[in-house]
């Protein structure tokens, strides 16, 4: 993968965009339709928090399609912000690109940046790995390792040549305590993993994920393989990790998109549509595309 200089016209044109506050031109989609650029609707009250990760003007190529138009977003720190929008619409690409997974996909190129705490992720020398110990995930399914639950949790302390058993316990407890997993499992930490169940698996990634201490989670539809039990457990898991991490959860789920986070970014055809707080979000949004959108008019 690599960058692709931008030109001064489409770069003018972005910068142009992410200076408009509260309003944009009516018929949005319309004028992605004609490839035209037009303003995100970005709320004031994002400016106003500390931002762990900023993106600018990034945008994302599959081979000769582009997939990601000019995004330029700042992520709240202790905060959950959620990505929603239509099947297909980037919401799944932009949150790869945040911990570099796309560099797996062959032909994918990028322009624009992103920066984590200043530093940027796409820099010359960038050490792929460390960065993703920073910057945690979770997949839609379940993807435990077949080992045991403890190894499954200290997996990535192993890899870094840590060998002390009482740092290991101390760090599979505490990490199955925080993905509030640890009372089920404590008993039988040595079991194979993939012996639990679809919901306890999740956890268990999530315990994993943290045990390397990030400082950003990216949950990608967490929920979605999970029935409607193990999806509240890990919508109350969410909560309890906010502040400790910030967290950014792709979701389909407009009710887990409401109830979980506290900033919200609605997507279209690879384009920042709109991004504010979600009670604003789903209540009295700038756009009508977007209320549209979370009202179920179309997606």
């Amino acid at each position: 993968m690599h960058a692709t200089p931008r030109s001064t016209t489409s770069k003018t044109s972005r910068e142009a965009s992410t200076q408009a506050r509260g309003s944009c031109p009516p018929r949005v989609f319309d004028a992605i339709a004609r490839g035209e650029s037009f303003p995100t609707a970005l709320h004031e009250a994002v400016l106003g928090e500390r931002h762990v990760l900023t993106m600018r003007d990034f945008e994302l190529w599959y081979g000769a399609k582009q997939a990601l138009w000019g995004v330029s977003m700042p992520i709240a720190a202790g905060k959950i912000t959620a990505l929603i929008g239509p099947s297909g619409c980037g919401k799944s690409t932009l949150l790869r690109c945040v911990n570099r997974l796309n560099d797996l996909v062959d032909g994918v190129r990028i322009a624009g940046d992103m920066k984590l705490n200043g530093d940027s992720i796409y820099a010359k020398g960038v050490d792929v790995i460390e960065l993703r110990k920073r910057i945690g995930m979770v997949f839609q399914k379940p993807n435990p390792f077949p080992m045991s639950i403890h190894e499954n949790v200290v997996y990535s302390l192993r890899i870094d040549g840590i060998r002390d058993r009482n740092l290991l316990e101390v760090v599979c407890e505490k990490s199955l305590r925080s993905a509030g997993l640890w009372e089920e499992v404590k008993d039988r930490l040595k079991d194979n993993a993939l012996n639990l169940s679809g919901g306890q698996q999740q956890r268990l990634c999530i315990a994993r994920a943290i045990a390397a201490e990030p400082e950003v989670l990216l949950l990608d539809e967490p929920c979605s393989a999970l029935d409607p039990i193990a999806t509240g457990r890990i919508e109350e898991l969410m909560r309890e990790l906010a502040g400790h991490y910030t967290i950014l959860i792709v979701t389909h789920n407009m009710q887990q998109a409401s109830r979980t986070s506290d900033y919200t970014a609605f997507m279209y055809l690879g384009n920042l549509i709109e991004y504010g707080p979600t009670s604003t979000i789903f209540v009295k949004p700038h756009l009508r595309e977007t209320m549209d959108y979370v009202t179920g008019r179309f997606g």
